[in-house]
């Protein structure tokens, strides 16, 4: 990849910036495509970022921001314009620049996750779908999970707060969705899914009391720090089928690419010539 005086460059900016996959995927496949762009990733703590966000679109040079955590809820307040999805989510993880200067943002977190778990097999109409953690990415899982026609959705965060928020604005756009919250047992559902940082460091407790788990519930995560983390080898051992943390990102990718008026591709692709290390 030769970076030169013609380079756009992509910022992905979160904190801290260790476990960071996506210049490891977005990267490969812009010098295989030919495309003179790069993904930067820039380390921003809370209390710098919404001034910093400001003032890195003030380059001449950028296409666009990856957000990631711990910044996607506070960045909505901090856009000109955002999406539905977005408003539903309460999240947002895609931000560009508009010709008049305006700053937009979309979310594609919820879409990548539920197009990886469909691309398995697992049909979502009627489903009932257990999410622990109402973070921004738990946010934008729910929120496209009701929008694939499942028929029930419980929602567990240690903030019950942030819970019981998601929950009544999933009822408010969703209303035919049976909608509970305050319970992170996951027998009887169809599908569960880790959306909190549990498995981000060693010794970290599992999200859900796993020998409640049937080996037919379909188990998906979020964390990328290891390919296969201890909740998903412990669902394994349940006989559950997983979703690894990175396949949410690889289905999602293709979407960010087109919102940034790259080609596009497919998962398929970016997986072949991605170089990503744990």
């Amino acid at each position: 990849m030769i970076i030169n005086g013609n380079t756009e460059l992509i910022v992905h900016l979160g904190y801290p910036t260790h476990a960071f996959k996506a210049p490891m995927i977005y990267n490969p496949w812009f010098e295989k495509a030919g495309v003179n762009a790069v993904v930067v990733p820039m380390g921003s703590k809370p209390e710098d970022f919404p001034g910093f966000l400001r003032s890195v679109f003030q380059l001449s040079n950028i296409r666009g921001a990856l957000i990631t955590m711990p910044h996607k809820v506070v960045t909505v307040g901090l856009l000109d314009e955002v999406t539905a999805t977005v408003k539903v989510a309460g999240a947002c993880n895609a931000v560009k620049r508009t010709e008049d200067g305006r700053l937009v943002g979309d979310m594609f977190d919820g879409a990548g996750f539920v197009r990886g778990v469909q691309r398995k097999g697992l049909d979502l109409t009627g489903a009932r779908v257990l999410v622990v953690g109402s973070g921004g990415v738990g946010c934008a899982i729910a929120a496209s999970l009701a929008g694939a026609g499942i028929g029930a959705i419980s929602l567990f965060d240690v903030n019950t707060a942030s819970a019981e928020g998601l929950g009544q604005r999933l009822k408010q756009n969703y209303p035919a969705i049976d909608v509970s919250t305050g319970s992170n047992d996951p027998a009887g559902f169809d599908l569960v899914v880790n959306a909190t940082p549990m498995g981000m460091n060693e010794g970290d407790p599992l999200p859900v009391d796993v020998k409640r788990l049937s080996a037919d519930t379909f188990v998906g995560e979020v964390v990328m720090k290891s390919e296969i983390t201890a909740f998903l080898a412990a669902a394994r051992a349940q006989g559950c089928r997983v979703q690894v943390g990175s396949d949410m990102l690889f289905e999602q990718i293709p979407a960010y690419l087109e919102y940034f008026g790259f080609p596009t591709t497919t998962a398929e692709n970016l997986r072949s010539v991605a170089k990503l290390s744990y």
